[in-house]
């Protein structure tokens, strides 16, 4: 977002990817959103040849966690106060989630997740409008995710626009759908290869049209 920009979001890299993870979360102005993003990986490494997406699983902190002073909660309750419901996503600091990230199209759309909190799970539904762009956070001393190795003439460092579309039907748990994980594993199905399973430390993850799909049709049914 630009200099006064709407709350920041960011993702952090959860250590253990068990039940939730945290990759590089980013304070906003005011507020911002969290999933901490696990060490910095080599940028070659996630970059060329990959699959192209067009769904997305986006984590943040929902609960108020201090880093250096700053609260870095970010709910999809705090991006839906927002003026217009929308927010920039800044404080990717994980190569492979900021290469997602720049793969992202206007009006493609994501799962809001709830990582590092009590019960981790998907919330809601967003929507990327405004495509990759430089993440300013990089460049401010008193950021969280200032990057002393980051130039403004060499950004290692981008962001998108999220807007808020709707709350889930009903809260869909990791632990629910660690058991569809699972199941699909065993028997086949679509969430047998989910990155929230497989590369669970990612803030920014990809979906297939079909794992997308399949998540939001739980809404409509009994928990597992």
């Amino acid at each position: 977002m630009p200099p006064k920009k709407k709350a920041r979001v960011s993702k952090r890299n959860a250590g253990s990817g068990k039940d939730d993870d945290r990759e590089p979360v980013s304070p906003a102005l005011k507020k911002r959103k969290a999933a901490t993003s696990g060490g910095k990986t080599d940028e070659s490494s996630a970059s060329s040849g990959s699959p192209q997406y067009s769904r997305w699983l986006m984590k943040s902190e929902p609960e108020s966690r201090f880093e250096n002073g700053i609260d870095v909660k970010f709910g999809i309750e705090d991006l839906k106060a927002l003026p217009d419901q929308t927010s920039c996503w800044d404080g990717v600091r994980n190569y492979q989630a900021r290469n997602f990230m720049r793969q992202m199209k206007e009006g493609q759309l994501a799962f809001f997740y709830h990582s590092n909190c009590k019960e981790p799970g998907i919330a809601g539904i967003m929507k990327i409008v405004k495509e990759a762009y430089v993440d300013h956070t990089q460049f401010d001393r008193k950021d969280v995710h200032y990057d002393a190795t980051s130039k403004p003439d060499d950004p290692k460092w981008s962001m998108v626009d999220v807007q808020y579309q709707r709350m889930m039907k009903r809260f869909l748990p990791l632990s629910e759908l660690k058991k569809y994980h699972l199941q699909h594993r065993a028997k086949g199905g679509p969430l047998k290869d989910m990155a929230l399973f497989t590369r669970a430390r990612l803030s920014v993850q990809p979906l297939t049209t079909e794992e997308f799909d399949f998540i939001r049709s739980l809404e409509d049914k009994e928990p597992l």
